[in-house]
């Protein structure tokens, strides 16, 4: 059985087998969630981040790329890049559901049975919460029997 558990927590504490980081596409780190991952993954993540933004130039919007979780008790990190709010009027809700989908294909090529993601785009990228929530709800749900790794739901 697959499922979906939310919480509010802080999501760098989770053994888990992958967190999704709301990252930026330099993938050098940023604000709020990407920094806080960056400061506690530690030096080993923070390399890898700087090898794909200078083999890639990053992670375009709506995209993501993965690296080892570091210091942090998860296995793997997933940098997806979510939208910033313009008003709706760049196609900010599809990129949103782009940065979901393309975490959980990562996820799911990981073989990751535990994947816990954030809020993307609702810091300093402005997106409304309600509206990001619905669609990372949403597109997580939508795309969940595609999944092919077995979910762990021992994790509450």
């Amino acid at each position: 059985m697959k499922k979906v558990h939310l919480t509010q927590a802080d999501i760098t504490t989770f053994a888990v087998h992958a967190i999704v980081n709301s990252a930026n596409k330099s993938l050098l780190g940023g604000s709020g969630l990407d920094y806080v991952i960056h400061k506690k993954a530690g030096p080993l993540m923070k390399a890898e981040c700087i090898k794909l933004n200078q083999e890639k130039g990053g992670c375009p919007t709506g995209q993501a790329e993965v690296t080892t979780a570091g210091n942090l008790p998860a296995k793997y990190l997933i940098h997806a890049v979510g939208p910033r709010w313009f008003n709706g009027e760049r196609n900010e809700p599809q990129l949103l559901c782009d940065a979901y989908s393309n975490a959980l294909f990562k996820a799911n090529a990981l073989h990751a049975s535990t994947v816990s993601f954030p809020n993307i785009s609702t810091g300093v990228y402005g997106f409304p919460r309600q509206l990001a929530s619905e669609i990372a709800i949403g597109t997580i749900l939508s795309l969940l029997p595609l999944y092919t790794t077995k979910i762990d739901n021992s994790l509450k």
